[in-house]
C-alpha cells in the first residue's frame, strides 16, 4: 500500500527533473545562438521577449531590420526543425507585431523570421526567412 502511494510522487518527481532539464537545455541552446548572432555582428536587442501573444526566444536586430528567432534544440538538426508547427508560427507572428508596434516605424519595420537549429553536439545551423504570416 505505501508502495502504490509513493509511485505517483516519485513520478511527478521524475516529471518535473525532466522539466527542469529541458529548460536548462533550452537556455543552453538560446545562449549559443545568441552567441553566434553576436559573433556575426549582430547586437541582440531581447533575450526571452514576452508580449501577450507568447515568448519569442531572440530579437537581433540588423541595422533597421529585426529579426525574430526562434531556438529549437534536439539530437539532430532534423528532429529540431520538425519541432516548429504552424501555430507556433503564428503565435511567434502575432508576437512579432507587438515587438514593433514599439518601433519608430512600427508595422512597417522590415523583420525576418529566422528558426535557430542547436544539435547535440551544440552545433548552430540557422535557416534565415524560416517562415512569415504567409507561410
Amino acid at each position: 500500500m505505501a508502495a502504490e502511494a509513493a509511485a505517483p510522487s516519485c513520478a511527478a518527481g521524475q516529471a518535473r527533473r525532466r522539466g527542469r532539464v529541458a529548460a536548462l537545455s533550452g537556455r543552453a541552446a538560446e545562449a549559443a545562438v545568441a552567441r553566434h548572432y553576436r559573433r556575426s555582428g549582430r547586437s541582440i536587442a531581447a533575450e526571452r521577449w514576452r508580449g501577450t501573444a507568447g515568448e519569442i526566444d531572440l530579437v537581433v536586430r540588423e541595422g533597421a531590420r529585426v529579426v525574430f528567432v526562434e531556438v529549437k534544440a534536439a539530437a539532430s538538426f532534423e528532429v529540431a526543425a520538425l519541432r516548429l508547427g504552424r501555430r507556433q508560427m503564428d503565435r511567434l507572428c502575432a508576437a512579432a507585431e507587438e515587438f514593433v508596434a514599439g518601433e519608430p516605424a512600427g508595422l512597417l519595420t522590415e523583420m525576418r523570421f529566422d528558426l535557430a537549429l542547436v544539435n547535440r553536439a551544440g552545433e548552430v545551423r540557422v535557416i534565415g526567412n524560416a517562415f512569415g504570416s504567409d507561410w
